[in-house]
């Protein structure tokens, strides 16, 4: 299967490169592991990890599957260390038409549209693949990254422990008048042509 690649700006007018995962990327991924704020890494793995990631963690995230498991990356060629976001979706074995979102983006590069241009990706990759809802799991007190999922039309509540937001895939009429929703609709109807139901072969 051919690599999938594209060209495209943010909103800042960066020029970006958005890919999935290669294994050549492990010491990169590696670093930006490293270069993530204690917060962010506690927010995202939802405990105190260091500056060193695993290898079996590392494994994971670059076994790329397109039917079970994705990662993408966001790259600014611009910069001597390119990454600066990346997100996976991982299918759920017991429902399979669901499948679970987790995303990060570097501490520098809030509020650039990165996450949001992640997750018109996963959108589309994971409709490909056959699945019909995304879940993303919040912290309660991480307060931005649940506002961004409000704000992209995830639809949340909160089950005693954690805030649980899902996305139906089928339904964009669903999506709120907000700017983040209204530039995943433009990332989709962008994208959706370069990423057909069907995969490339």
């Amino acid at each position: 299967m051919p690599l999938e690649r594209f060209e495209l700006t943010l909103r800042d007018g960066t020029a970006v490169i958005v890919r999935p995962l290669i294994p050549e990327d492990r010491e990169s991924l590696a670093e930006a592991y490293r270069r993530l704020s204690p917060e962010a890494r506690y927010h995202r793995f939802w405990t105190h990890t260091g500056e060193v990631v695993g290898e079996k963690m590392l494994d994971q995230v670059l076994a790329q599957d397109p039917e079970k498991h994705v990662t993408w990356t966001v790259l600014d060629p611009s910069r001597e260390f390119p990454p600066i976001g990346g997100a996976s979706w991982w299918r759920d074995p017991e429902n399979p038409t669901q499948a679970e979102l987790s995303a990060i983006v570097l501490d520098d590069d809030h509020g650039r549209g990165v996450g949001t241009l992640l997750l018109a990706i996963l959108w589309l990759t994971a409709f490909r693949a056959g699945i019909q809802t995304l879940v993303g799991y919040v912290q309660v007190e991480n307060r931005q990254a649940a506002s961004w999922m409000r704000d992209c039309g995830a639809q949340g509540k909160w089950d005693g422990y954690k805030l649980i937001f899902r996305w139906d895939l089928e339904n964009l009429e669903l999506l709120p008048e907000t700017r983040a929703a209204a530039e995943l609709a433009e990332w989709l109807a962008k994208l959706s042509p370069e990423i057909p139901i069907t995969p490339p072969t």
